[in-house]
């Protein structure tokens, strides 16, 4: 267990000092509300913060656009479990050895430790991350962009180099985290 596990395990503990904390922390968003960056080519709005949950998830609403999975990073998750809620549009996400499609309603669960990714096969899609526990939203942090609009943002000009890929690679493995590369067979 990571020290980061271990902390959020802590704090998950729940007990009376627990519960007078828990509603010390209660908070709400309306639409369009909470923390925006612009991040691996979509829009990523933090909802939920470990600060907020007391380390127990952290939770992000997204919204990409249509791409093909050829276009996808198989990327997996080393300190965190990743549930994905499609609020819109139609995707397929590649878990572990599954390929599973998804649309308005469909829930997913990616275990820790099991490589996945997803492809927008019609869009563009809106769904939410849930990552448990939190911490995610660091990394998402500093691989973004703070968003100048509630948008999708305009495509890059040119795929990251090697030196970008070699930033973002070391911040996703600070969070727990390491991107694989394409799909296998894609």
């Amino acid at each position: 267990m990571s020290s980061r596990e271990a902390q959020a395990q802590k704090e998950s503990t729940v007990n009376g000092a627990d519960d007078v904390e828990a509603a010390s922390r209660t908070f709400a968003h309306e639409p369009g509300e909470g923390e925006p960056w612009w991040w691996m080519g979509g829009l990523a709005t933090i909802k939920a913060t470990s600060e907020q949950t007391g380390g127990r998830y952290t939770l992000v609403e997204i919204l990409v656009p249509e791409f093909p999975m050829e276009e996808s990073l198989l990327h997996v998750h080393h300190f965190e479990d990743e549930g994905f809620y499609i609020l819109e549009g139609e995707m397929t996400f590649y878990v572990g050895e599954q390929t599973i499609k998804a649309r308005p309603g469909s829930f997913l669960f990616g275990p820790k430790d099991i490589p996945h990714a997803f492809s927008v096969d019609s869009g563009p899609a809106r769904l939410l991350f849930i990552l448990s526990p939190a911490g995610m939203e660091g990394g998402i942090r500093e691989m973004g962009d703070p968003a100048r609009e509630l948008s999708i943002p305009p495509p890059p000009e040119e795929p990251p180099d090697e030196a970008e890929m070699g930033r973002l690679m070391s911040i996703a493995a600070k969070y727990g985290g390491e991107m694989l590369g394409p799909p296998p067979g894609r």
